[in-house]
């Protein structure tokens, strides 16, 4: 079994559930009482929250930079960062580490692609909804149409997700608020919904709504760990 490299603190909120999804595909592939082999560099969220609402990118980049060498020092053999949002700047790690970087739109994307949808929507900070680094992945690769809320509701999601979900808030106010949400996708052609902020599934469960959900830090776990048991000529998804 190989050494996953975990980026988290984006925030702990879901950090945490990447360490307990890690292991419990470990085991329920190995059996007994195996678990993953992990190492884990947790920033302080404050910082980054700070510098992405000054759009000061660059100064992310570096953090992840720094936080990526950390784990290729520390003997891991892959990265993960552990959020959708700082995917934006994930060229800051793929570029500075000689170790892979699995990205978390493109284990996503397999997923959806394995299970044959063509027409998704896509919640997540306004960052995920608003730029193309994460859709244009999704679209390119995979040849998914994406469906995003209107500007309004967008902000709404936003809004849940900064100043409620990651203090460890998560009240049935805002769950029925993003549920309405995914129904209007739904009535827009929607075949699946990627809840594309990793506390997001800690708000809304597969049992909610009347698609597909896609779970990004699970499935991100989870090719983890597949990959990690997976001799060393493996390849990232593609």
């Amino acid at each position: 079994m190989k050494t996953i490299g975990l980026i988290g603190g984006m925030s702990w909120e879901s950090s945490k559930l990447y360490y307990e999804f890690l292991n419990t595909k470990a085991k329920d592939i190995l059996g007994g009482s195996h678990s993953a082999k992990c190492i884990m560099v947790s920033v302080d969220f404050a910082d980054i929250e700070r510098l992405t609402f000054k759009g000061d990118w660059d100064a992310i980049g570096k953090l992840m930079k720094q936080a990526a060498q950390q784990l290729e020092r520390a003997g891991a053999d892959i990265i993960l960062l552990c959020t959708n949002t700082i995917h934006l700047v994930s060229h800051y790690i793929s570029e500075n580490v000689s170790i892979p970087f699995m990205h978390i739109a493109t284990t996503t994307g397999v997923t959806i692609k394995k299970m044959g949808l063509k027409k998704v929507a896509l919640l997540g900070t306004k960052f995920i909804m608003e730029k193309d680094f994460y859709t244009k992945t999704l679209m390119n690769d995979f040849g998914l149409e994406i469906l995003t809320p209107d500007a309004d509701k967008r902000q709404v999601v936003h809004d849940i997700i900064y100043n409620e979900l990651v203090k460890g808030q998560f009240t049935n106010a805002s769950k029925q608020q993003i549920i309405r949400i995914i129904k209007a996708l739904e009535d827009q052609g929607a075949q699946g919904v990627i809840l594309g902020c990793t506390e997001l599934p800690i708000l809304i469960s597969k049992t909610d709504v009347d698609i597909p959900i896609f779970d990004t830090g699970k499935i991100h776990a989870y090719n983890a760990i597949e990959w990690s048991l997976e001799d060393s000529c493996a390849e990232l998804p593609e």
